[in-house]
């Protein structure tokens, strides 16, 4: 009996293996990945792109494109595109389905801020001061390949948080019309000592009908000397903003004190969609 029993349990996981052996396996892919060469920064450069269900290049149907600074794989592109995606179901229907660009480091301090008054202070965050020239590779390398490859339409956001967040807030008020909506999260204002909150607003006032979101959690301190608090200068930055008095624009500030630096970004980006749409 006993010996049957072995022989009927053996046959049985032969069977359970065989079928094991002959399941499929298959990449599990909800992008590309993009490379070329940038004139502007001088290296080849990547970024990562996600379509929606149903996109078709053979179509008629183009996309608004939504840019992410820190588009890594292991940075902010996935959970990005995540929440588009989600925000894009038909029963929630709260932004259409959307292209997600993913624009990956390499250099991020340098590429993220703008050359600084005082070189000693801010030593130990070399390299920087490469923002202009990072900007030259979104606005006429990045946004004319995504075009020319995909189904895109007119309408362009770009996400940014901290560094990235900075570096959103400069483009907003140095050249505001590049993109249409700007979701800005835990911007580090701070850097070269604020003076950011001292630039132009002639630029951002001209221009018309831009949504931008400001969020940030509860933050504290500024990692440099000058005592800079990233709750003040988010909210310092909203009113430089509003004081453009241009009624086209739509400005939301959210302050988020459950979050802090390290997990703001998740939540506010989803707070966005909701108040800025």
């Amino acid at each position: 009996m006993n010996t049957r029993l072995i022989f009927f349990s053996f046959l049985f996981l032969v069977s359970i293996a065989t079928r094991a052996q002959s399941s499929q396996s298959k990449p599990l892919t909800i992008g590309s990945t993009e490379t070329f060469n940038s004139s502007f920064l001088k290296e080849p450069r990547s970024i990562n792109v996600y379509v929606p269900v149903g996109y078709n290049p053979k179509d008629t149907v183009t996309y608004p494109v939504v840019y992410v600074l820190d588009g890594g794989l292991d940075e902010d592109f996935l959970h990005i595109a995540g929440i588009y995606q989600f925000n894009s179901f038909e029963w929630i229907n709260l932004v259409p389905k959307s292209i997600v660009v993913g624009i990956v480091n390499t250099a991020r301090r340098r590429d993220m801020t703008f050359p600084v008054s005082n070189k000693e202070a801010y030593k130990r965050f070399e390299p920087l001061g490469g923002s202009e020239a990072f900007m030259n590779y979104i606005e006429k390398e990045v946004i004319p390949f995504v075009g020319s490859h995909y189904k895109t339409d007119s309408y362009k956001t770009i996400v940014g948080q901290s560094l990235a967040g900075l570096f959103a807030t400069e483009v907003l008020l140095k050249r505001p019309t590049l993109f249409n909506e700007y979701i800005i999260v835990s911007p580090s204002i701070w850097w070269n000592d604020g003076s950011l909150l001292n630039e132009s607003i002639e630029a951002f006032s001209k221009a018309n009908q831009l949504k931008i979101y400001i969020g940030v959690g509860k933050e504290g301190l500024a990692p440099i000397k000058e005592p800079h608090v990233m709750e003040v200068d988010a909210n310092l930055l909203v009113e430089k903003l509003k004081a453009s008095k241009n009624s086209t624009h739509k400005i939301v500030f959210d302050y988020l004190p459950t979050e802090t630096h390290a997990t703001v970004t998740h939540q506010a980006v989803f707070n966005a969609l909701r108040l800025l749409h």
